[in-house]
């Protein structure tokens, strides 16, 4: 009996130490980052910068997997039920892990339980623009403007139950202003018909109208972070003139729940890593965003909080997919 209680614990110590060597081991091979948007958006962005320094830094080589869908939830399925062993990444937005689960009828993940939440890799604001004519100059003249208009101004965004509809929803609701919503497909089609007048404003986010808010082309009134954004220090956040008013698309990095620990620690090190690094931190300057420090816990917060704060905007603004 006593021989028996021995051999099983020699072996449970061996299968514990392969499993330790296993996980150091890691990547052994080529590990693919699931990012469930189209080619060529800033998630896009991010992920092929990840790629590119945590393939330098570590060895082996680090895919983007574009896998884009129903607001996010195909790419965010696939990597839900991947295999737990660090190979299959997902490196996903706010809008598709915070948004989704309250605006789409089933997404066919959960987004705390299926994910073990590895960091905060970066924060993308949106700007409330408007057409050079449009008679505010900055917050407190729009909402004074707004208030006495009837009918009631409308603003355009990248789609029902998108991030720049529901922060419209998000100053209706904390402002007592009944905007109207006009979806487009896309954000580029949005501020095409704000710069040609068709609509007089809109909700983008701050890569995709930088370049027409320095030409002119667009006038910005307000960011939606808690404060102005590095890379545009003179467009006041909308919160200095609407306190609470805060709605921030931002950027992690996830791995399929059981994902042994060691592995989610050595990433979460990688990516805080990079976000010191001064080349790194010039490329997500270039597409306008600016990075996160957190790890794990911190990123998990993120998410929860996010899911509460949504919930209940989604529900007032009626949008719903099925």
């Amino acid at each position: 009996m006593n021989l028996g209680k021995r051999d099983f614990c020699i072996a449970a110590a061996a299968v514990a130490l392969g499993t330790g060597a296993r996980a150091q081991a890691w990547p052994a091979k080529a590990v693919v980052i699931i990012v469930p948007q189209a080619p060529g958006g800033t998630n896009d962005a991010v992920g092929r910068i990840l790629a590119q320094k945590l393939t330098e830094r570590m060895g082996q080589s680090f895919v983007v997997d574009n896998r884009a869908g129903a607001g996010g939830n195909i790419g965010t399925q696939l990597a839900a039920s991947a295999p737990k062993d660090g190979y299959s990444l997902l490196l996903t937005i706010s809008s598709t892990q915070a948004i989704n689960p309250s605006l789409y009828k089933s997404t066919g993940f959960d987004p705390v339980k299926d994910f073990a939440p590895i960091a905060a890799v970066g924060v993308v604001p949106n700007v409330l623009v408007v057409h050079p004519s449009f008679p505010a100059q900055n917050m407190q003249q729009f909402l004074e403007v707004a208030r006495k208009q009837s009918p009631p101004y409308l603003y355009g965004s990248a789609g029902n139950g998108s991030l720049n509809h529901l922060l419209g929803e998000m100053l209706n609701q904390k402002t007592g202003l009944h905007l109207g919503h006009v979806p487009y497909k896309g954000v580029a089609p949005a501020l095409t018909d704000v710069m040609g007048g068709q609509i007089p404003m809109a909700f983008a986010s701050l890569p995709s109208c930088i370049q027409h808010v320095k030409s002119g082309r667009v006038r910005a009134l307000g960011i939606s972070s808690a404060r102005r954004s590095p890379f545009m220090p003179d467009i006041p956040a909308i919160a200095e003139t609407v306190p609470g008013y805060v709605g921030d698309l931002w950027v992690g990095l996830f791995a399929p729940a059981g994902t042994p620990p060691a592995i989610i620690d050595k990433l979460a090190a990688e990516i805080a890593a990079l976000g010191n690094a001064p080349d790194v931190l010039e490329k997500y300057a270039a597409i306008g965003m600016q990075k996160m420090d957190g790890g794990p816990d911190r990123l998990a917060a993120m998410v929860k909080s996010d899911i509460e704060l949504w919930r209940p905007i989604v529900k007032a603004s009626g949008a719903s997919v099925d």
